[in-house]
C-alpha cells in the first residue's frame, strides 16, 4: 500500500470513527419549521448545518453558534450580511438568539476553494487560468465591500464557496470578523493602533495584522495574494512551522511573510503576481487602493496565457464538484424523527403577514421581508472547517444595532 492509499485509508477509519458519535442536534427543529439534517460544515466559531423548510421543502444553512462556548460573533455576522446586501454573499433568512445559542439561518451555498483544493482536485494545485479567474471575482467582491466601509479581516480559501452549478460565480461568507474602518459618510478611517492582537487566520493575514496593526483595506488585498499563490504553488513557504507556542508561531510566519522578497515568493509564477504583492505591500493604511490595476493584472496574465477572464475552473470537465451536495443524494427520502424545537418557537397565528408574526421566545429576531427580498440564484452545499495549524483570534467588534435597524428590507424584533 503507498502513502497516498494509506491516507486515505486512515481517513476513512476516522470517518468512520466519527459517525459513530451523532450529532445531537440532528432532527431538531428550529422555528417550528426548519429541521436540522446534517452537519456539513464548521465556521471560526460556530457549526453549520443542512436544514429543510417544512412548508416548502426548500434547503437552507443553519449556522449555530454556542453563546457558553463561543466569543458571540455570529450577531455581527447576520448584521453585517443584511447591511451589505450583496449578490456574492449569501442572503439571511432569519437571525434569532436564544438562552444557549445564537442561529443564523441563511441560503445554503456550494463547496468551498478549500474543500475543492484539498478534496476534488487530484495534483493539488490549481492552473493558471482558474487561479487568475478566482482572482478577478475576489478583487471585485471586495472592492464591493470595501466601499460599504467595511473589511472582512478573515480572508481565506474556506470563506470562499462556490454554487452547486446553478451559476458560476465567487461567493464570499463567514463575516464574524468583519468591521467598519470608517463611517458611513467614507470619512477618515478610524484611527491606526498597533499592539493588537491578531484577527483572521494566520497563514493568510497580512504582515501588519501578525504584527499587530490596526486592519484596513490593504490587508484584505493582502490576503488575496496569499490565498491565489497557495492555489498556483501548492503551498505556502511559511506553512508547516513546528512550533507549539501560539505566539512564538505567529511571529515566526510573520518574519517569514515580512523578510521574504516578492521575487522569491512569486518565482515560477507569471510577473503580475509579483507585481500585485509589491503594490499591495506599498499602500498606505488610508490609502485606496486601485482596484481596476489589480483585477486587469490577472487579465493580462489570462490574455498572455492565450485565455480571457471567462469563469473557467479546472473543475468544470467534472461533474465531481456538482454532485458531491452537501447533503445526501436520496434527500428526498429523508423524514422526520421527532418535533423537538430546540427554541420552543411557535408561528403566530394571527390575520397580518406571517413573517411579521413570529411569535418566539428570543432575545431577538432578525428577518428579512417577503416584498424587499431580492432575488437571488438558488445553490447548494457546504462552508468547511478552518485548517488545524490556523487558529482564528478574535475581538470584541460588534458593528452594533444601528448598522441595521433603518436598512431596506430587514426588520428587527427585540
Amino acid at each position: 500500500m503507498d502513502k497516498n492509499e494509506n491516507e486515505n485509508e486512515v481517513q476513512k477509519q476516522n470517518n468512520e470513527i466519527e459517525n459513530i458519535f451523532i450529532d445531537p442536534l440532528i432532527d431538531r427543529i428550529i422555528l417550528n419549521k426548519y429541521k436540522i439534517l446534517q452537519k456539513i460544515g464548521k465556521g471560526s466559531f460556530g457549526n453549520i448545518y443542512l436544514s429543510r423548510e417544512s412548508s416548502t421543502n426548500e434547503y437552507y444553512a443553519i449556522k449555530l453558534e454556542n453563546k457558553n462556548t463561543s466569543p458571540n460573533l455570529l450577531e455581527n455576522e447576520a448584521s453585517m450580511l443584511l447591511y451589505l446586501n450583496s449578490s456574492r454573499s449569501p442572503a439571511v433568512k432569519i437571525f434569532g438568539c436564544t438562552t444557549n445559542y445564537n442561529i443564523l439561518i441563511m441560503e445554503l451555498l456550494g463547496k468551498s476553494l478549500e474543500d475543492i483544493f484539498e478534496n476534488v482536485l487530484e495534483k493539488k494545485k490549481m492552473s493558471l487560468r482558474c487561479v487568475c479567474n478566482l482572482g478577478v471575482q475576489m478583487i471585485e467582491i471586495l472592492e464591493f465591500i470595501h466601499n460599504k466601509n467595511v473589511i472582512h479581516r478573515d480572508i481565506k480559501p474556506d470563506n470562499f464557496l462556490m454554487s452547486n452549478g446553478s451559476n458560476k460565480y465567487l461567493y464570499l461568507l463567514d463575516f464574524g470578523l468583519a468591521k467598519k474602518y470608517r463611517e458611513s459618510n467614507k470619512s477618515k478611517h478610524f484611527p491606526l493602533v498597533q499592539g493588537k492582537k491578531l484577527t483572521g487566520t494566520a497563514r493568510y493575514a497580512s504582515v501588519n495584522a501578525l504584527n499587530g496593526v490596526t486592519q484596513s483595506r490593504r490587508d484584505d488585498l493582502e490576503s488575496v495574494g496569499y490565498v491565489l499563490l497557495y492555489f498556483l504553488k501548492g503551498k505556502l513557504p511559511w506553512q508547516g512551522i513546528m512550533i507549539k507556542n501560539k505566539e512564538e508561531r505567529y511571529n515566526r510566519i510573520m518574519e517569514i511573510k515580512r523578510d521574504i522578497k516578492s521575487e522569491e515568493l512569486c518565482k515560477d509564477c507569471p510577473n503580475e503576481f509579483q507585481l500585485y504583492i509589491d503594490y499591495i505591500r506599498k499602500l498606505k493604511y488610508e490609502q485606496d487602493p486601485d482596484y481596476d490595476m489589480l483585477k486587469n493584472l490577472f487579465k493580462s496574465a489570462l490574455k498572455k496565457d492565450g485565455f480571457e477572464f471567462d469563469y473557467f475552473y479546472d473543475w468544470d470537465t467534472s461533474q465531481t464538484i456538482y454532485n458531491l451536495n452537501c447533503f445526501n443524494n436520496n434527500k428526498d427520502n429523508l423524514t422526520d424523527k421527532n418535533n423537538e424545537d430546540i427554541t420552543n418557537a411557535k408561528i403566530g397565528n394571527d390575520n397580518s403577514d406571517e413573517e411579521n408574526n413570529l411569535d418566539l421566545p428570543l432575545d431577538k429576531i432578525y428577518y428579512r421581508k417577503k416584498n424587499k427580498k431580492k432575488k437571488r440564484n438558488k445553490s447548494q452545499d457546504k462552508s468547511t472547517a478552518d485548517g488545524v495549524e490556523d487558529e482564528v483570534e478574535s475581538e470584541n467588534n460588534s458593528i452594533g444595532k444601528s448598522f441595521i435597524q433603518n436598512h431596506n428590507g430587514c426588520c428587527i424584533i427585540i
